[in-house]
């Protein structure tokens, strides 16, 4: 059974994400920072779980070095690891604001869980994720990453950030396929923290996007930037 870690994963893309492998045989490991909602997705994935697969779930911070240590044990203790998906993302200040007024202290928030805590997990991971046979980091990224948009400052330089990393890190361990991942807007409490009081009820659900991502790991996409709309010309996935 390949082996995963997926990050942020009590809700939204990182649960559907979860249902996802675990439905198709990968054994996971899953956090969140809350203990209740993870507890929560924990009952929910064991149900799709398929047989001889295996589910740990540890609540915890990732921007937090022991935390991190902790799920690289989980996913040696189930014999390896196949895939790392650093999906755990903060938005920053809700409703956004430009970045002339940006807390600093919030943007350092911002860039500790979306940009230092997956290279931390990475360099934490890296030792094992070289002994699996075709290694795979996804980065969950965002089309703010490359666009400007009124009040997403922080949150898409964050993202830019992370593509840049990505991409050396894929340069520097050249058996390692690293997928940067944009999945584009989504029915989630992240994009509804973005516009408050805004119905976006026409976004899909992470559950629509959730089998292409997992698609295109599964499918030997080498490493590079991807949006999801993307996805089916450019794995080879039926359209």
């Amino acid at each position: 059974m390949p082996i995963a870690i997926v990050t942020g994963a009590s809700r939204g893309l990182g649960l559907a994400l979860s249902r996802e492998l675990v439905g198709r045989g990968w054994s996971i490991v899953i956090d969140a920072t809350g203990p209740a909602g993870l507890r929560a997705a924990e009952r929910a994935l064991r149900q799709a779980v398929a047989p001889g697969a295996s589910l740990v779930a540890l609540a915890g911070d990732v921007a937090e070095a022991r935390h991190r240590a902790h799920l690289c044990a989980a996913a040696a203790g189930l014999g390896g690891l196949d895939l790392l998906v650093n999906n755990a993302s903060v938005l920053g200040p809700s409703p956004l604001g430009p970045l002339a007024r940006f807390p600093l202290s919030e943007l350092a928030r911002v860039y500790e869980v979306n940009v230092l805590a997956p290279l931390a997990l990475i360099q934490q991971a890296a030792g094992l994720l070289r002994q699996a046979a075709d290694p795979v980091i996804v980065n969950v990224t965002s089309d703010a990453a490359v666009e400007h948009y009124e009040g997403w400052g922080g949150y898409g330089s964050s993202k830019a950030a992370l593509d840049h990393l990505s991409g050396t890190v894929a340069a520097e361990e050249p058996r390692f396929r690293v997928l940067a991942v944009d999945p584009g807007d989504m029915r989630t409490e992240m994009h509804q923290a973005a516009f408050p009081g805004e119905d976006i009820s026409d976004r899909p659900l992470p559950e629509t996007v959730a089998p292409a991502i997992v698609g295109l790991i599964e499918s030997g996409a080498t490493s590079g930037r991807y949006r999801v709309a993307d996805v089916p010309a450019e794995s080879g996935l039926p359209a």
